[in-house]
């Protein structure tokens, strides 16, 4: 059960780490600071290690939901800031 919390707790802080940073591309619509390739290995990170995770839990019968609202959020945030590198020049 504790290392259930531990999960969640860390997934949270990994989900939330990159909020600082949208809310300011978000406020700013500046993104000079943002690597390009940063954000493509970032976001390939994210969807290839989220894949594994789903497998894997198909193949054992699990599910790590702490992961998958992790992986969620850090995509979902990804996918934004690689718009606004894009959108915002």
């Amino acid at each position: 059960m504790i290392h259930q919390w531990i999960g969640w707790i860390g997934a949270f802080f990994f989900a939330i780490c990159a909020i600082p940073q949208v809310i300011q591309t978000w406020k700013t619509k500046k993104v000079d600071g943002l690597s390009g390739l940063f954000l493509l290995f970032w976001l390939s990170g994210e969807l290839l290690t989220f894949t594994y995770i789903i497998i894997d839990d198909m193949t054992l019968n699990l599910t790590h939901y702490p992961l998958y609202a992790n992986y969620t959020a850090n995509i979902l945030m990804v996918l934004y800031l690689g718009y606004a590198k894009y959108h915002y020049k």
